[in-house]
């Protein structure tokens, strides 16, 4: 059954702005750190950004840095992904992540939204 929800995908062109939101189906986001993903058709799913359990930590891929936020909501039980200055390229699904732990340096993600597509018109 669906884990997380997520919305806001569609097409804006280049240079644009397109804000992502991340909802759990029937559960808490509190306790997790949170991330985003993106996958483009015969490439692997790369790393987009993540955020603490509080908030107070973000990382973000170099690809993307400067240009989106990462933030979260835990009294609304929400985390969005706001992408600015977005570039053309090939049309990839993004996809929320929750995480409960990291093990010998590498983080689990334990639960995944189905993905919303953004497609970047020239």
């Amino acid at each position: 059954q669906v884990q997380l929800v997520e919305s806001g995908g569609g097409l804006v062109q280049s240079g644009g702005s397109l804000r992502l939101s991340c909802a759990p189906s029937g559960w808490i986001l509190s306790s997790y750190a949170m991330g985003w993903f993106r996958q483009a058709p015969g490439k692997e799913r790369e790393f987009v950004a993540r955020i603490s359990w509080s908030g107070g930590t973000t990382v973000y891929a170099d690809s993307v840095k400067g240009r989106f936020t990462i933030s979260r909501d835990n009294a609304k039980n929400t985390v969005d992904l706001q992408m600015n200055s977005l570039k053309p390229g090939v049309t990839a699904v993004y996809y929320c992540a929750a995480s409960s732990t990291v093990v010998g340096g590498t983080r689990n993600w334990d639960y995944w939204g189905q993905g919303t597509q953004v497609t970047v018109s020239s």
